[in-house]
């Protein structure tokens, strides 16, 4: 293993950090308590607080505990090889270990608990931090299809045929950043070699495996969230004091297309990045009504698709994925997967204007 996987090396505290979010959420805070009334009664009316913090933070526990534990049982077990069969030759042919396949396979029902995985790995000594990164945007496969059913359902009632062809579009999209991700490592990692099961190493200790598992959960555990709940408090707190739709505005604005009548376009934009099933049922009326065609509001939904990444990677991937890695990584892993997710969507997005040119 290179010397890139951090096992010996102790973690050093982030405590600049710590320092920055505490004066970020003090100052958050003081301009909710006396500052508009409207603002400051939402922060101290009780249902409100369940349902935009209580609530998602203990979700967002949860699925990062199950990540922790599990990722930490399945490499003291030897379980790796089993959960990552599947997708053995994909991961295979890009020369990645089991480690990273168990975290793709866990992607299909958890991209939360996947990315926690990837973490106990990485510290466990079975993931260099270059297969993190490969791994963890590999994840963005398996996270499309976990979230395909509900998306499919909301979608085809209120865009019909506009709307399937955006989900085929993006779909296409996403194999087009596995398979490119894929390639470049396999080219970038050298070869591994065939991993044989010992099943003289199948017989464990299981109250000792779970006693060293436990206590190195609780640790990691107490660790990430100490990061995850100070990040979504200001994220929330940021939220609410306009700053997410100042800059969807400021976005959003700058948008100009001699494709789409601009007069349509902008309502498609502004109600897709606002909230994501208003979005297709605007889509959904302009095309009934006549304003747009099919073409038109496809371009016009992965526009804004496009428009709408970065203020959805501010607002729900930076919380946890500062706190389940390293800021510095967790920072580069949303710069990186957000940029591919733009530059793949544009390059469909292109090939299907050509296409479908008259």
């Amino acid at each position: 293993m290179t010397s890139e996987t951090p096992k010996h090396k102790k973690r050093k505290s982030p405590w600049l950090l710590y320092g920055i979010l505490a004066a970020l959420l003090l100052l958050a805070l003081l301009v909710f308590y006396f500052g508009s009334p409207t603002i400051s009664s939402s922060f101290k009316d009780p249902v409100f607080l369940w349902k935009r913090l209580v609530k998602p933070l203990l979700r967002m526990t949860v699925l990062i505990s199950i990540g922790l534990f599990a990722g930490q049982i399945i490499e003291a077990s030897g379980w790796t090889g089993r959960l990552s069969a599947i997708v053995r030759p994909l991961m295979r042919w890009g020369h990645l270990s089991d480690s990273s396949g168990a975290s793709f396979t866990t992607a299909f029902v958890s991209g939360t608990a996947a990315q926690a995985m990837l973490v106990t790995f990485h510290e466990e000594g079975s993931l260099t931090k270059k297969e993190v990164i490969l791994t963890s945007l590999l994840n963005g496969l398996p996270a499309y299809f976990l979230h395909l059913p509900t998306t499919f359902f909301i979608i085809l009632p209120l865009a019909g045929q506009a709307g399937l062809l955006y989900l085929v579009l993006t779909l296409l999209a996403t194999l087009l950043r596995t398979a490119g991700l894929v390639t470049y490592s396999r080219f970038s990692l050298p070869p591994r070699p065939v991993e044989m099961e010992d099943e003289k190493k199948t017989k464990k200790d299981w109250q000792a495996v779970i006693q060293d598992t436990w206590q190195k959960f609780v640790k990691r555990l107490k660790r990430i969230m100490l990061l995850v709940v100070p990040v979504y408090l200001v994220v929330m707190l940021v939220s609410q004091l306009g700053f997410f739709t100042w800059l969807r505005l400021q976005l959003a604005g700058g948008i100009t297309s001699t494709v789409v009548p601009i007069e349509s376009m902008s309502v498609v934009i502004f109600s897709l990045v606002a909230e994501f099933t208003s979005g297709f049922a605007a889509a959904g009326a302009l095309l009934d009504a006549g304003t747009l065609t099919i073409r038109e509001t496809v371009i016009a939904l992965l526009l804004g698709n496009v428009i709408a990444t970065p203020v959805r990677a501010l607002r729900h991937q930076l919380p946890y994925y500062m706190g389940i890695f390293q800021p510095k990584l967790g920072g580069l892993l949303i710069a990186l997967g957000q940029t591919l997710r733009v530059i793949s969507v544009i390059i469909v997005g292109a090939v299907y204007i050509m296409l479908t040119a008259i």
